[in-house]
């Protein structure tokens, strides 16, 4: 999960710290490339034995050289407990550099296997579950191959401020008019139908659908397309099932529990449309990234990618 900003701020701080103490060890001691792996391995594997496996040495190796690491800086990296080894703020702020230097080495070699310049980091990417289920991990498998060395952390969330508090780099939001300190693309149009299953259909009258029993988001997304048309249209209705994400309404519409207003790209195999499109309750998948993203070479690659991926008819 991405760290909220003023969470961030302390974490940032720490890890100064921690590595200021490293620097600053009684025995001037200077880690290499094995101390950062060693360690990196640990945090991974959280016992002897897992991290034994992933450096492919015995137990006792391990231990032996984390004891010595230990000694030489002056200060506990892991502490023992009954879930295993917990690294200290110190062990995590090392991990989180060795991870990095990792990427690094990955890069080059790479680089030298393409014979050629190699897109490498690491971009933060936000959307909803249902466009992650839908459209993003689609597009990610087609074109993600031929970016060895990049790496993507994903967040689902509905929330626009993952952006502004800079805890991502690109988002995919479904709305009409996008926060306009962001800058982006408006990749596709996006309209909704009132759906059931075909079992479902089976045993009701469709024509009534004020007598059906409704799935519908709840006041988590209380703003939702569907959400205005039902009470515009269908004030007297109060849905049986609620939930938290358009995924979940889906997943019930499937399971033959009711009906509900669906987007497009959720309506596939088993699911039997009742109406038209929403006439005036459309919406938009936009692309979106922050103006200062715009001069880093791994999100503006991931950019163009999603763009050119995403790209619905």
């Amino acid at each position: 999960m991405l760290i909220p900003g003023t969470h961030y701020r302390l974490a940032f701080t720490q890890s100064i710290l921690a590595l200021f103490q490293v620097i600053n060890a009684p025995t001037h001691y200077r880690l290499d490339y094995p101390d950062l792996s060693l360690i990196l391995a640990l945090v991974r594997g959280g016992s002897l034995a897992r991290a034994s496996a992933l450096l492919k040495v015995d137990v006792s190796t391990v231990f032996r050289a984390v004891r010595r690491l230990e000694a030489a800086l002056g200060q506990q990296l892991f502490e023992k407990s009954r879930a295993g080894y917990l690294p200290t703020t110190l062990a995590q702020t090392l991990a989180e550099q060795a991870e990095r230097a990792e990427q690094a080495l990955e890069a080059a070699r790479i680089g030298v296997e393409q014979g050629g310049e190699v897109i490498s980091g690491t971009v933060r990417l936000t959307c909803t579950d249902s466009v992650l289920q839908s459209l993003l991990l689609p597009a990610l498998a087609r074109f993600m191959p031929s970016y060895p060395a990049l790496t993507i952390e994903l967040c689902t969330s509905n929330d626009f401020a993952n952006l502004s508090r800079r805890d991502a780099d690109i988002a995919l939001r479904l709305t009409r008019t996008p926060p306009e300190h962001l800058v982006g693309r408006r990749l596709a149009d996006i309209s909704y139908r009132v759906c059931a299953s075909a079992a479902y259909l089976q045993s009701v009258d469709s024509h009534d659908l004020a007598a059906l029993t409704w799935i519908a988001p709840d006041e988590f997304l209380a703003d939702h397309p569907t959400v205005a048309w039902r009470r515009q249209q269908l004030p007297g209705v109060i849905p049986s099932y609620r939930c938290n994400s358009m995924l979940s309404v889906t997943e019930l519409v499937r399971a033959g529990l009711g009906v509900a207003a669906l987007p497009d790209f959720l309506i596939g195999d088993g699911l039997q449309p009742l109406t038209e499109s929403l006439h005036g309750y459309d919406t938009a998948l936009w692309l979106l990234t922050r103006p200062d993203c715009r001069a880093l070479r791994s999100v503006v690659t991931l950019f163009d990618e999603l763009g050119r991926a995403l790209k619905l008819p």
